[in-house]
This record gives structure tokens, C-alpha cells and sequence, in this order.
């Protein structure tokens, strides 16, 4: 998958991200660059890439399924970001496997 855009979905508390995350990967295709990671002050985000349609589909399902459970902070999408944004983006460490 080519990474064409950024979505970047931040919550006040663990459990809106968590229900935001699982909508925005049921919702299209994308996936989650790295681990969920807490700002502080109960801030958690997480980040999605993609296509820029799937992006903002995803960041669209996320924020209005995380919204019914708590807090939506920020729902942001960054298309075709400059390649030097990896640097402060987290990385995907977890390898799925096979089923």
C-alpha cells in the first residue's frame, strides 16, 4: 500500500481511541503506522495510512465512532505528506501474521 496520506486520530481517553481505531480499519483500507501513544493529560493518538480517499474515510468513521464513547480531540488528514513527516511519525513494529 502506498503511503498517499496520513490520518492522525487524537481522543481523551484510551477506550474512544481504541472503539476509533477498530471503525477506522473496518471502515476502508488502511493501516496503523505504529503503536497507539499517549500525549498526556489522557491524550491518545493514533495514525493511519493510505490512500487519501481511504484516509478520509477512515478518519471519518473513527472520529464518529470514537465520539459516541468519549472525546475527539483532533481528526486530521495529511495528504501526500513530504517524505522527512516519517521521522516524527511512529513506526510499525508489530508484523501480523498469516491467517
Amino acid at each position: 500500500m502506498a503511503k498517499q496520506a496520513i490520518g492522525i486520530l487524537e481522543t481523551r481517553g484510551l477506550i474512544a481511541l481504541v472503539q476509533g481505531s477498530d471503525a477506522m480499519l473496518k471502515a476502508a483500507n488502511v493501516q496503523l503506522t505504529g503503536p497507539m501513544k499517549g500525549v498526556g493529560s489522557g491524550l491518545v493518538n493514533a495514525v493511519v495510512a493510505g490512500d487519501v480517499a481511504a484516509v478520509k474515510a477512515a478518519i471519518e468513521a473513527g472520529a464518529e465512532a470514537a465520539g459516541r464513547l468519549g472525546e475527539v480531540v483532533s481528526a486530521h488528514v495529511i495528504a501526500r505528506p513530504h517524505e522527512d513527516t516519517d521521522s516524527v511519525i511512529p513506526k510499525s513494529t508489530a508484523k501480523r501474521s498469516a491467517k
